[in-house]
């Protein structure tokens, strides 16, 4: 999924009004799956300016970045976290460690040949699901929609549950992000070129 959906699934699953340190710890723990990818990505792309389709095509599948995907995205290791959350009777950690399994658990299903380690140390297998989010030779122009459908659906709950001007404004403008990967990506790849 794109990361705004795994913001707002988190947001909707674990967030509370007036629970601040569980709202940003369900926010950090649906993002961080994904934040070494923008780290590397963004270097990449704007510090050492090499070309999207080099980026994504070839770098994405290194051993290096495979490497630190294995860790990011390894249902294990999350599930360590978890459970060590737990045991220390940590809430905010075990929100933030829930989140990021859920955003595994939504990923897990929706990469064909661009899916990660998942079972890492345990395992290198990577799960190539006949579902994509994003590709449309594998059912990507249905999954997307409705991933784009159920967001805004969920957007508008948390519009309701959560009564303030600035948690809205979020709201808001996390909504407005789910559609930005349509035009950063056109972007990106615009940038460069074939």
């Amino acid at each position: 999924m794109n990361t705004p959906a795994h913001l707002i699934f988190a947001a909707a699953a674990f967030a509370r009004p007036h629970e601040r340190r569980r709202t940003v710890a369900a926010l950090a723990g649906a993002l961080a799956p994904d934040l070494s990818l923008y780290l590397m990505a963004g270097f990449a792309l704007f510090v050492m300016g090499l070309s999207p389709h080099y980026v994504f095509d070839t770098l994405y599948f290194s051993d290096a970045w495979q490497t630190v995907f294995r860790i990011d995205n390894s249902f294990i290791l999350w599930g360590i976290g978890l459970v060590l959350a737990w045991w220390f009777r940590a809430p905010a950690a075990m929100v933030f460690a829930a989140a990021g399994l859920l955003h595994l658990a939504f990923d897990f299903p929706l990469h064909h040949d661009d899916g990660r380690a998942h079972f890492w140390p345990l395992s290198d297998w990577v799960f190539h699901s006949p579902l994509s989010y994003w590709d449309n030779r594998h059912y990507g122009g249905i999954v997307g929609p409705i991933e784009m459908l159920v967001s805004f659906g969920l957007c508008v709950v948390l519009f309701f549950r959560f009564g303030s001007l600035r948690s809205r404004a979020m709201i808001c403008a996390v909504a407005a992000m789910q559609l930005s990967p349509v035009f950063i990506w056109a972007y990106v790849f615009a940038l460069g070129g074939t």
